[in-house]
């Protein structure tokens, strides 16, 4: 599979920083003649084709905010765009909304479609916030953008989430309390969401603090349905001696979840326990409803837009904005046989995570 070239590739082949690539590319500023002459013969070798993105950064930007999400579908995305908008509006801009469907190499396309509408700024969900070629580029021209739900790990780069770690151990100690010792945990691709990456380090974190071996993830399609999901699940939940309890990284997942066992033969909670990830209103709604953490995601998306307009009207560094949490019981989650005692066992996972 040929490597994909970005401008990272250049400045690491040139030796220089991507800021100076972009430079050098858009003519943006002057560079040394040695620096441009390594910029061009890297570009050259590699065969860069410079985006759209620098070109449009000379023309006016207009009063709207671009937006990329992973799906449009997913309730929890939803609510977050409905934050933005209210927030927007109160600012006098609009949105342009686009959604990647959970395909990274989307990700850049989208962008620079957004980019080439001159919109005065972007908020992003995107797969991986630490790795990501799109997120370089922005920061390189000088782009301002906040990422929403993304918990990013290097320094420099703006969000607004929750501690998926953090909240995750939680709901693994909850249902360590209630008496499961093997708790497996089904997620999206890992390599479509670094939120489901956070989330399962911290279900490992728990199940080590309690003394016990974690399951090894079980990665299934975020967009796949129960049929496809129970197909996916009968080697795990009719065979042998099967985990007591399901950790899902979203809410949707974990409804879908459900519905697999069921299709199955199996019970939920009386055979298997559930729990999902994100709060969304669907999960309260359902019977027996869902066991999750419940996030503030409406706030995340306001929170996004009052962000991106320190950094745009005031200049303000980028910064990592932790919302709270909370754990939402439900009737998807049940006790299983004899468990620790509570007090104890709470007090064992919270020195672990403090």
């Amino acid at each position: 599979m040929a490597r994909i070239v970005t401008i990272r590739t250049v400045a690491e082949r040139a030796g220089c920083s991507i800021a100076t690539v972009s430079r050098v590319i858009n003519r943006s500023a002057p560079t040394s003649p040695a620096v441009e002459a390594r910029v061009r013969a890297a570009v050259d070798a590699l065969g860069f084709r410079p985006s759209e993105i620098g070109r449009a950064l000379k023309a006016l930007r207009t009063k709207t905010l671009g937006v990329v999400i992973p799906s449009l579908t997913n309730p929890v995305f939803a609510a977050s765009v409905a934050g933005m908008q209210s927030a927007a509006r109160e600012r006098k801009h609009t949105l342009l909304l686009t959604a990647t469907d959970y395909e990274p190499g989307a990700e850049a396309e989208l962008v620079e479609t957004l980019v080439a509408q001159n919109v005065a700024g972007l908020i992003l969900t995107v797969a991986d916030a630490a790795e990501n070629a799109t997120l370089d580029l922005l920061e390189a021209e000088g782009i301002p953008y906040v990422l929403v739900h993304n918990e990013p790990t290097r320094p420099g780069r703006a969000a607004v989430c929750v501690d998926n770690a953090a909240a995750t151990f939680a709901l693994t100690g909850t249902m360590i309390a209630a008496g499961h010792r093997r708790i497996t945990y089904l997620a999206g691709r890992f390599a479509t969401s670094d939120r489901a990456r956070r989330r399962h380090e911290g279900y490992r974190a728990a199940m080590a603090a309690a003394g016990l071996e974690p399951e090894a993830p079980l990665e299934l399609d975020y967009l796949g349905d129960a049929p496809s999901h129970a197909e996916a699940l009968a080697g795990l939940f009719c065979t042998g001696a099967p985990p007591t309890a399901a950790l899902c990284s979203n809410d949707l997942l974990a409804l879908s979840v459900v519905g697999a066992l069921r299709t199955l033969g199996l019970r939920v909670p009386d055979d298997i326990s559930v729990a999902g990830f994100d709060g969304i209103a669907l999960g309260g709604a359902v019977h027996p409803t869902l066991a999750t953490v419940d996030t503030p995601t409406r706030l995340m998306g306001a929170h996004a837009v009052t962000m991106l307009f320190t950094m745009i009207e005031a200049g303000a560094a980028p910064r990592v904005e932790h919302l709270p949490f909370t754990l939402r019981p439900g009737g998807t989650l049940a006790p299983r046989g004899a468990a620790d005692p509570i007090g104890s066992q709470d007090d064992r996972l919270t020195r672990s995570l403090s």
